[in-house]
This record gives C-alpha cells, structure tokens and sequence, in this order.
C-alpha cells in the first residue's frame, strides 16, 4: 500500500481537503514526541454499498485511548461517526481502510503536552489485505521478536496511541531483516502476546486459546468479535 496518486479527499478539523493539501506544521508536538490516538477501520463492500465494520466500538475506543493521554478530542463521537461516513461517500468508496487520527498539534515544544492544541483527521483508502493477498490465501511465515512488550504498569498498551507502535516498528523491521513476514511478541514474562499489528489466536483440540489483557497487549475490536463468533458456536 502507498500514497502515489494522493487524489483522495481527507476530512481535518471539520472541513474536507484535498489529499496533497492535508499538512501539518514540522514543530507540531506530535513530530516530536509521538502524541496521537488513531483508529484502522474497515469498511466493506455490501451489495454496492459501504458497510463499516463496528464504526461505533472503533470509535468509542479512540476516545479512550485519548483518555488515557488526557486528550480532549473537541468533537463528539457521534460527530467522527458522521465524518468518517462522509469521507467514504466524497471518495466514491465501499470497501477501504479508514484511520482517524487525534493529535496534539502547533503551539509549544517540550515533554508537556498541555497546551498543545488537539486536531482531528480522518483519511480513507483502498487497501488489500493486510498481510497480503498470498498471505491470506497460503499463510505468512512468523519469527518470534527478540523485543518484549513492556508491564502493563510501565506503559498504556490498551491506547491505540502512535508511540506505542514504535516498538511494533521493531519488531516488524527485525522479522523482515531475519526473512519472516511478520512478529510475534512475547510479554514481559515471556508469554504470547500479539503480532506487531495483531492479535493472536491458537487452536487446538478445538479450543481457541488467546492471551489476556494482562499480557501488554491491544483491546482489539476483532478480537472481541472472534470471540463472541466463537462463543455463539459454541
């Protein structure tokens, strides 16, 4: 996936600009210290017609992630919930990736964020499965990351927040290095965790195992939907 055309339209700060016309200042805290929640959101194709999957849960958790880096988002969820549906109706979509990114913006640099001010975007594109179309078809050959996700009381990893992905960055770049499609990360006792951009999930003797919250890992909209699915099956 990359951004050659960049002939989409992206919603910021209530308005609808052009993809090319989406910047931000080069001293925005954000640049520097990594400050944002997001959201990766799909939409699919239903019948000629977009269908996002779980708008609301995906949205409820980027305001908590926000909470939880005491960021004011200044929209109501129901009001993200409404621009994402037209971001993905001004860009003719049915089935695309949709990221909504909260950030702190251009006022002052320094480790407080305070009065930074907090912005909101949200870009959408056409985007194939994640690990690839093989991947999906064949599977994907995963090393085991010599990086740990931290304690669950040394860092927020439940926030869906920029920062914490420089260590899925990591771990991703050092599979891709050792020849392997993607990571997976233990704990910080050496438990599974997650993959660098995923949950994990093991059957066995008909049982599905995942790892617990506890593990340092991300709350994921669908891993919660695998399983209730797997719940109601029994």
């Amino acid at each position: 996936m990359d951004f050659d055309e960049e002939s989409g339209k992206i919603w910021m700060d209530g308005k609808i600009v052009d993809w090319k016309d989406a910047q931000i200042h080069v001293m925005s805290h954000v640049v520097h210290y990594g400050t944002c929640v997001f959201e990766g959101i799909r939409s699919y194709d239903l019948d000629g017609k977009p269908a996002v999957f779980r708008l609301e849960e995906h949205i409820k958790r980027l305001f908590n992630s926000a909470k939880i880096y005491k960021m004011s988002i200044p929209y109501t969820e129901e009001e993200v919930c409404e621009a994402i549906k037209e971001v993905i109706k001004i860009n003719n979509y049915t089935g695309c990736y949709i990221r909504p990114i909260a950030f702190r913006g251009y006022k002052e640099l320094g480790v407080s964020p305070f009065n930074c001010p907090v912005s909101l975007a949200i870009g959408a594109w056409e985007w194939g499965a994640y690990l690839g179309e093989e991947g999906l078809a064949n599977g994907v050959n995963i090393g085991v990351s010599s990086w740990r996700k931290p304690a669950v009381s040394t860092f927020p990893n439940i926030a869906k927040a920029g920062a914490n992905y420089m260590l899925s960055q990591l771990a991703n770049m050092e599979a891709q290095d050792n020849g392997y499609d993607e990571a997976l990360l233990l704990d910080v006792n050496g438990f599974v965790a997650e993959g660098s951009g995923e949950n994990v999930f093991l059957i066995k003797d008909g049982i599905i195992y995942t790892p617990s919250l506890s593990s340092s890992l991300l709350e994921g909209i669908t891993r919660d939907s695998v399983m209730k699915i797997a719940e109601d099956l029994g």
